[in-house]
């Protein structure tokens, strides 16, 4: 159970990142909120969790991020690598720099994450790391190749940091949260699900036992292959 642990969670202000901060924090956890929403991040302080404003694109605000969960907690037990924007826009009407800041955020504050936090984990001897991915990966979506091809990237990034903590009880795995209404795409969804739906995934990624598994995709409690043959094209690119 979660009951005592440090939960540090990127994205925590709004969407995925709060449902499962809140989740977490009625279950008895330390919950760590990292994101650049303050305003956001001044609601769940006042719920309980320990915040920090984070830019996750800028690596050193990453390891100020960890260091923060550790001197506040005393300990980093779960990391999830959440947080994200999203755009859509044809490859030739690009921006300078819009390809490779979505990028940074999504996947080099992932890699980032794991980078800071797996030492930490090493020495306690314990660590749960969840990446927040996408089916966006393994589909061709007009408009979308920033988002794509980052969670794509995430997903290999993700099964090899798995495989390099093999030894350790560090588990490394990845979340699919399915189509939901959050605020990354800049509009309100209603019909799609609350972010709440997906916590119960986010809690057992976190609380894997020692022989669980590593490398893997998890929706709605399952694993979900991802780039397998028998995939259907999604519905919306939310997931």
């Amino acid at each position: 159970m979660p009951k005592g642990k440090t939960i540090l969670i990127t994205g925590a202000a709004s969407g995925l990142g709060r449902a499962w901060s809140e989740g977490f924090l009625a279950e008895g956890a330390m919950v760590v909120a990292a994101d650049i929403d303050t305003i956001g991040l001044k609601s769940l302080k006042k719920i309980g969790a320990h915040c920090i404003e984070t830019d996750v694109s800028n690596s050193k605000d990453v390891e100020t991020m960890v260091d923060f969960a550790i001197t506040a907690t005393g300990r980093l037990d779960v990391l999830f690598n959440n947080a994200g924007v999203g755009f859509v826009t044809r490859i030739e009407d690009l921006r300078d720099d819009q390809f490779e800041n979505h990028v940074a955020i999504h996947l080099f504050g992932t890699v980032n994450g794991m980078r800071y936090a797996i030492p930490h984990m090493r020495r306690a001897g314990y660590g749960r790391i969840v990446n927040t991915i996408s089916r966006g990966a393994e589909f061709a979506t007009a408009r979308n190749s920033a988002y794509s091809a980052a969670k794509a990237a995430i997903w290999a990034a993700t099964r090899s940091a798995a495989e390099e903590v093999e030894e350790a009880n560090i588990l490394i795995n990845m979340l699919i949260p399915g189509p939901t209404n959050t605020a990354i795409w800049g509009r309100d969804m209603p019909d799609l699900q609350g972010p709440q739906v997906t916590y119960p995934t986010a809690k057992m990624l976190a609380t894997l036992p020692a022989d669980g598994p590593r490398g893997k995709v998890f929706w709605n409690e399952q694993e979900y292959r991802l780039f397998s043959p028998e995939n259907q094209r999604p519905r919306s690119r939310s997931e």
